[in-house]
């Protein structure tokens, strides 16, 4: 049990559809543990999947954002700004058991929601950093994972596994979710700019540099500062990747390949990096089993897909035939859920 947050320097490569759908599975397949996701997203997409989709998920963030405060990641990080530098233990108010408003998830998967206000709140969060104690950068990096306590007091549970939606944006709010989080997936897709978007991330967090003179991140320079632990990469993930013709898998490919090349040689030369799994393995020795052990594919449902995010219900629990959303009918074939449901599947049975 851990806490995973999911980033990539880069939008649209799926990382809250990816977040809906592990964390979902993992619930499901772990019904006597409590599961929780924080979304740290100001776009709350994982939220609004988690909570019934493009309509009724909507309606749930507009509700719980409504409140006074708001039960939403805003409302947490209001307390915080009025106390900065003092843990308010107030973490356990602020999340939301899905299923009381979505009844297509797991009864034990609780929410953080996300709410745009995060956006606005940034500037303030900022300036707490630095506007206190001589560590108050490090103090403010704490708050999720104070967050993370609370709950676990409240649930009355020593271990719990949380998954963290991140925006692709290494703003400050990312940076609080990365400083919470004990490991890192990270979700790409089969394009060129995904290979620049990870070696953002090895450079932004892990201060990785491939050049002489590069400068490392304010972010990876005050973590080495304040020897505060970073998050150890548990997987980078092929996510909704398009089954075409031979060429185009061929042009997949050649990108993964090279992203591939990419972290394996952060590997060899710094392999405390990386989260050795499952527990008791042995460490990888050379790039197959480097690959078998930190490599995922989740191949895209086509409309199965678009529908189980739609809705808000996990591809794991959807059927095939006719489903409506947005006033329209569309049709879910078994051969969509047979590309996707192993995959996920199977990268949950992994995850401990």
């Amino acid at each position: 049990m851990a806490v995973y947050a999911l980033w990539n320097n880069k939008g649209g490569v799926g990382k809250s559809y990816l977040t809906f759908q592990i964390a979902s599975e993992y619930a499901r397949t772990h019904p006597n543990q409590n599961i929780l996701v924080i979304d740290l997203c100001p776009q709350a997409n994982s939220s609004s999947m988690i909570l019934g989709g493009i309509e009724e998920g909507e309606k749930s963030i507009e509700h719980l954002s409504g409140t006074t405060p708001p039960s939403t990641i805003s409302g947490y990080i209001s307390d915080r700004i009025i106390s900065p530098y003092v843990d308010t233990h107030t973490g356990a108010n602020y999340i939301t058991q899905a299923r009381s408003l979505n009844n297509a998830v797991p009864s034990n998967l609780y929410l953080v929601c996300g709410d745009e206000e995060l956006e606005m709140q940034a500037a303030r969060i900022q300036l707490a950093c630095s506007a206190g104690p001589t560590n108050s950068w490090q103090i403010v990096h704490t708050w999720i994972r104070n967050l993370i306590e609370d709950v676990k007091k409240s649930w009355n549970q020593q271990d719990i596994t949380v998954f963290i939606d991140c925006n692709p944006s290494f703003t400050v709010y990312t940076e609080l979710a990365i400083s919470s989080a004990d490991r890192l997936i990270i979700p790409f897709s089969a394009d060129g700019s995904s290979k620049r978007a990870v070696r953002s991330v090895l450079s932004l967090v892990y201060g990785v540099i491939r050049r002489p003179g590069q400068v490392q991140s304010q972010f990876f320079r005050n973590t080495q500062q304040f020897r505060m632990a970073l998050p150890q990469i548990y997987s980078y993930v092929g996510n909704r990747l398009t089954q075409m013709n031979s060429s185009s898998a061929t042009a997949f490919r050649s990108v993964v390949l090279e992203i591939f090349s990419e972290v394996f040689r952060v590997y060899q030369s710094n392999p405390g990096l990386f989260a050795i799994h499952p527990n008791g393995s042995p460490a990888p020795t050379n790039r197959n089993t480097f690959r078998s052990m930190f490599e995922e594919e989740i191949n895209d449902a086509n409309t199965a897909s678009v529908v189980s995010g739609a809705l808000g219900i996990p591809i794991c629990f959807l059927t095939s035939g006719s489903k409506k959303f947005a006033g329209k009918s569309c049709q879910v074939n078994q051969s969509q859920l047979d590309k996707q449901q192993p995959n996920i599947r199977d990268f949950v049975s992994r995850i401990e």
